[in-house]
Parts: C-alpha cells; structure tokens; sequence
C-alpha cells in the first residue's frame, strides 16, 4: 500500500530503512513533540526493533514518509479500542531538514483518508503540546478543529505542558 503525494509517498517501513530512521529521528527537538516511548536518542537497535514490529503487524497503520528514496519521517493511526473502536488517534515525525516544506500537512491529508475510506475511521484526534505550533498548523490546514485545551495535560521534561486536542471528522 502506497499513498502517493506530489513530492513524496507514504508507504510500508521496511528494511533497508534503518540508517535514514537513526539519521533523521534521532533528535532532541524531534523528541521534545512526542511521547517518551518515542526513543531518545535513537539507536540501531531502536531502528531494527521497529522495522520488524511494522513487519509483523498485520494491518497496515504506520507509514514511512519517503522522499528521494530514503525514509524522512513517519506518519500513523492508532486505533481505538471498546467504545473508542471507530475512533484513532494520528501521531507524525519529520526528519528536521525536510521541516516548512508542507509534506506533513499532506501527509496528514492523505492518512485521515486512507482512515476514513479504507480503515472505517469515524472520528481521528491528535494531541500537540503547547509550544508545538507548527504542528498545531499542520492539524487546522488538514481540517482538524480544535475540541479542548487539557491544562497540565501532559509530563515531559520534567515540567507540565498544557496538550491542544484535535480532532476532525468523517463527512
């Protein structure tokens, strides 16, 4: 499965991936956007841990972002479960020297649809931590709308961070 844009696609990660994963996640700035579980600083073994659980994953969720051939970023929905089950919760990451080049935006138009269309999705949230404006953008110019503020939301860095929650809709 590829989701084709104009400058990049969106496709399976793979091997082969690894040395462009280390290259471009491994970063503080990266890091300080997204959840702990997200490794810092990224190593070899985080790269290959993660290939092989994308490979044995069954469906489809989590892409790479592929630009020139090398594998920038990544992109993916996190399904809900029980009463939540119609609903995912998207997460994104783009390598620092492909940041303001709009592929994020697009690629988050192209997931929530490939959500709605081909996952069944009725409802896909995000959550961005407060200074994250760029990635607040990112949301509104794909659709999202803002739902709540969740003040001291979140924990990172040793200091609480107030999380913007987004969500937009199947129409």
């Amino acid at each position: 499965m590829h989701l084709e844009a104009q400058s990049f696609h969106l496709r399976p990660w793979q091997r082969g991936d690894e040395k462009s994963l280390i290259k471009n996640a491994n970063n503080k700035r990266i890091w300080n956007n997204l959840r702990d579980y997200f490794p810092h600083p990224y190593t070899q073994e985080d790269a290959e841990s993660w290939i092989h659980l994308q490979e044995n994953a069954g469906k489809l969720n989590n892409f790479a972002i592929e630009k020139e051939g090398l594998a920038v970023g990544g992109i993916g929905l996190t399904p809900g479960t029980d009463i939540f089950s119609k609903n995912a919760e998207i997460g994104y990451w783009l390598g620092e020297d492909y940041w303001g080049q709009g592929i994020v935006s697009e690629a988050v138009a192209l997931l929530v649809a490939y959500g709605f269309e081909e996952l069944g999705f009725e409802k896909i949230f995000a959550g961005v931590f407060a200074p994250n404006i760029g990635s607040m953008r990112v949301l509104e110019k794909a659709g999202f709308v803002k739902e709540a503020i969740l003040k001291k939301g979140v924990f990172k860095n040793g200091v609480f961070l107030d999380e913007h929650y987004y969500a937009i809709w199947k129409q």
